[in-house]
C-alpha cells in the first residue's frame, strides 16, 4: 500500500546535520545502530533521503550493512569504509578529491556511519580544512562541534590533523598553506618526526639488496 500524507515523505534520519548547507550532510545509518536498528524505520529514512533530493549516499561504515536497501528504493550509494591507520593519508586524499568533484558538479551528498561517530565528524572537519573552507584545524573542529553538538576526541582529531598535511601538488597556494600549518604546530611536527624515523628504520641497503636478489632469483627460476 502506498504511503499517504507526511509519511510519503519519509522520516528524517537521526542526528542529521548539514555540514555545507544544501550540499553536504551527515547522519546516523538509516534504521538505527546495533540492537536499535529497525527495518521499517530504515525504509522510512531512506525515503526521506530520496525525497529531499540527495544524489548520493556515502557509507563509511566498516561493513556494507543493508546498503541493498538503497537500491530497492532508488537511491544511489557508495561504500567508502575507513581503512587501517597506515592507509589513512591515501584514503583521505582520494575521498576529499572525489567529494570536491561531486560537490563542484552540484551533487547533494549525505555521509553516514553506523552511528554519528567522532571519526565521521572528524572526516568532514578535515574536508573543510583540506578544501580551504576553514583555514586552521582548531577552527574546523570548533565549527563541526558546534554544528553537531558533539565533541571530537583523539580519533577524530587525528583525521583533521592528517587532512591538514594533504595538498594539491599542482596548487602552489595550497602547498604554501600546508607548510605554514605544519610549521605552526609543534605537536604535529613532533609526530611527523616520529613517523619519519619509524619509517626510516624499516629501510636499509642490506634489506634492499636482499629484496633485489630475491627478485632476480625468482626470475631465474621462472617464478616471476
Amino acid at each position: 500500500m502506498a504511503a499517504n500524507g507526511k509519511w510519503a515523505q519519509g522520516i528524517q534520519p537521526r542526528h542529521f546535520h548539514w555540514i555545507i548547507k544544501d550540499q553536504l550532510a551527515i547522519c546516523e545509518r538509516p534504521g538505527g545502530f546495533g540492537q536499535n536498528h529497525r527495518k521499517v524505520r530504515r525504509q522510512e529514512e531512506i525515503i526521506w533521503i530520496r525525497e529531499q533530493g540527495f544524489d548520493l549516499v556515502i557509507s563509511v561504515s566498516s561493513a556494507p550493512n543493508n546498503l541493498h536497501s538503497y537500491d530497492e528504493l532508488g537511491v544511489h550509494w557508495r561504500h567508502w569504509p575507513f581503512p587501517a591507520t597506515e592507509d589513512l593519508p591515501r584514503y583521505l586524499e582520494q575521498s576529499y578529491t572525489e567529494l570536491r568533484r561531486l560537490l563542484t558538479d552540484r551533487k547533494r551528498l549525505i555521509l553516514h556511519q553506523d552511528e554519528l561517530s567522532e571519526r565521521l565528524i572528524g572526516l568532514l572537519a578535515g574536508y573543510l580544512v583540506w578544501n580551504a573552507m576553514v583555514p586552521e584545524p582548531p577552527k574546523a573542529i570548533a565549527l563541526i562541534e558546534h554544528i553537531t553538538g558533539r565533541q571530537i576526541g583523539a580519533d577524530g582529531r587525528q583525521l583533521v590533523g592528517e587532512a591538514a598535511l594533504l595538498f594539491d601538488p599542482w596548487d602552489e597556494a595550497a602547498i604554501a598553506a600546508t607548510v605554514q600549518r605544519a610549521l605552526g604546530d609543534e605537536a604535529r611536527l613532533a609526530e611527523m618526526r616520529r613517523r619519519s624515523l619509524a619509517q626510516a628504520a624499516q629501510l636499509s641497503w642490506d634489506k634492499a639488496a636482499a629484496q633485489t636478489a630475491a627478485v632476480y632469483a625468482a626470475l631465474a627460476e621462472g617464478r616471476a
